[in-house]
Formats: C-alpha cells, sequence, structure tokens
C-alpha cells in the first residue's frame, strides 16, 4: 500500500526491527469502563499530563505497549479497546467515529482526565479525529499516523486505491466466510500492507487473530468500515461548521504506505501541521520500526 507522492525528508533515526506483541509494564491496570453505552477496556498507567492512544483495524490497544512504556515516565497513559474489538464489549451499534469520539470522552470522564494529547492508529485516527471536532478544548497535542480520514482532503481519491477493496467488504454471508478463518483474513492486510511481512511476526498474529475471533469482533470490525460513507458527511459537516483544528497536528506515515500523504490529508482538516515519516515501515509502524515511532511521537508531545 504505496501512497507515495514524491521526494520527502526522512528522519535519520533507528533502523527498523521486529518486535512481538510485549506486554504492558506491570505499573499498568485495565478497567472496564462502562459509558455511552458500551463497556470499554482500558489500560491506564505513569503519572502527568493525560495522553490518549486509540489503536486501528487488525490490533487492539496492545500494539502501543513499547509507547506506553516510554510516556509512563512522565505522562498519565490510557490506552482503549475501541468498541467491538480487542476486550471491549460487541454492541450491535455505534460505530460512526462521532459516537466512538464520545465513548472516549466518557473514558476520560470516568478516569477525571479535562485535556489530553491524543496518539493515533488507523481506525484510530478516524475516532481521534471527530473527538478533536466535537471537543477541541480537550485535545492539547494530536498524532496521526497512517490513515485517511473520511471526508477530509484527497478522500474520494484514495477510495479509488485498489488495495482498500475491504472498506465495502462485510455483511452476513461474508461474516460466515471469515468465522473460523479470522487468521487467513488478517494475514492479508498484514502481508499487503506491510514493507517487509516477517516484520509482523508469528507471535503477533497469532495474539491478534486469538482476540478477532472472540464473538462478534468480526462482526464489529466490519461495521467500523461500513460507517464510512456517514463518517466523511459528520466530517464535512463539522469542518463546514467548527472551522479546522486549531491544536498542533503531528501527521506521520509510513515511508512504504502513506508517507506525506498524511500531511496532505490533514493540512485539509487542520490549520498547524507537522509531518513526520517513519523510515522503512509500511502501515504497521509499532512492528516494523517501533524505535523511529516512539521517537516521533515523545519529540512532538515534547515540544511544548
Amino acid at each position: 500500500m504505496r501512497f507515495k507522492l514524491g521526494a520527502a525528508l526522512l528522519l535519520a533515526i533507528a533502523t527498523p526491527v521486529t518486535a512481538q506483541v510485549p506486554p504492558f509494564p506491570d505499573a499498568f491496570h485495565t478497567q472496564e469502563i462502562t459509558t455511552n453505552g458500551a463497556t470499554i477496556h482500558t489500560r491506564v498507567g505513569g503519572k502527568g499530563p493525560a495522553v490518549v492512544l486509540l489503536h486501528g483495524y487488525g490490533e487492539t490497544g496492545d500494539m502501543w505497549a513499547p509507547l506506553a512504556a516510554e510516556l509512563m515516565r512522565d505522562h498519565q497513559v490510557i490506552v482503549p479497546d475501541l468498541r467491538g474489538l480487542g476486550l471491549s464489549s460487541k454492541p450491535k451499534s455505534g460505530f460512526d467515529k462521532k459516537t466512538q469520539a464520545e465513548d472516549v470522552a466518557g473514558v476520560m470522564d470516568k478516569l477525571g482526565v479535562r485535556q489530553a494529547d491524543l496518539v493515533t492508529h488507523d481506525i484510530g485516527n478516524m475516532v481521534g479525529f471527530a473527538f478533536a471536532m466535537q471537543h477541541a478544548d480537550r485535545v492539547h497535542r494530536f498524532v496521526l499516523i497512517d490513515a485517511p480520514v473520511p471526508g477530509i482532503g484527497p478522500w474520494e481519491e484514495i477510495l479509488t486505491n485498489p488495495l482498500l477493496w475491504h472498506f465495502r467488504f462485510g455483511g452476513p454471508d461474508m461474516e460466515r466466510l471469515v468465522a473460523g478463518r479470522e487468521r487467513i483474513y488478517l494475514d492479508r492486510f498484514w502481508n499487503e500492507f506491510s514493507a517487509d511481512p516477517k516484520r509482523f511476526d508469528e507471535a503477533s498474529r497469532e495474539h491478534y487473530a486469538k482476540l478477532y475471533a472472540l464473538p462478534g469482533s468480526m462482526h464489529s470490525g466490519f461495521e467500523q468500515f461500513h460507517t464510512f460513507d456517514q463518517d466523511a458527511a459528520d466530517n464535512r459537516a463539522m469542518l463546514a461548521a467548527k472551522g479546522k483544528l486549531k491544536m498542533p497536528v503531528l501527521a506521520i506515515g509510513g515511508e512504504m504506505s502513506f508517507y506525506h500523504q498524511m500531511a496532505v490529508v490533514m493540512r485539509a482538516g487542520a490549520t498547524d501541521v507537522t509531518e513526520g515519516v517513519v523510515p522503512g515501515s509500511g502501515h504497521w509502524i509499532m512492528e516494523e520500526n517501533p524505535d523511529a515511532t516512539v521517537k516521533l511521537v515523545r519529540e512532538f508531545l515534547d515540544a511544548r
């Protein structure tokens, strides 16, 4: 999935390394937070200014363990599983991103957190954007990583890429076809969206495939995509009514994936956008080059 549009200055940071799904530090605890019609499985650890990490499709909040371990040194780190995914509950509806943004607001409220930095990936970008549009006063800095935002910037052009066939895939028949074959389905994404599929290792694949095989998980995953038309309409309406986001934004693309098109997308939706690139990486930035990803995020959040 290479959306590269031209040359960009790569950051001289660590060589990509392979990483399995590591555990969160022992200092983290989990909470089942009931809010907005869902129960959100949430990892919480550290002290200091809050930062919320939102995952995407094909993974869960577990993807963020290396970044969480770094940020907890001086932040309160909050890592939910999106509704319907991971160990969060599997409601039948509410997968539009405005609704899921209120899940995030509810989690923050239950934890007594008024304002936070946001770090998001994939579907998490879309939930984070909706949250930032609806609760701009609650977001200090915003990092979006390697996925478009429905209705923002070159969304219609992005939809024509054949690698994104799964945006329109789903429904009862597709769910029956995938049932019991979750690993086969997910392998396609882990392989095609990697710069090198070997960097998304076997332990990680087994871990996430088991979570996506939980009852209701694949249905919920398909529903995340089915709401894209509604999400695009909602985002265009919010952008017209509220204007672009004003908080500092870091738009990060994998070198072999969205590259600097992430910044193109976000400049259509925010006024203060910095570009970042994860060198040698495809879409799965925390598996393909976690050291570079952590460094980019840390430097941006520290630039207060």
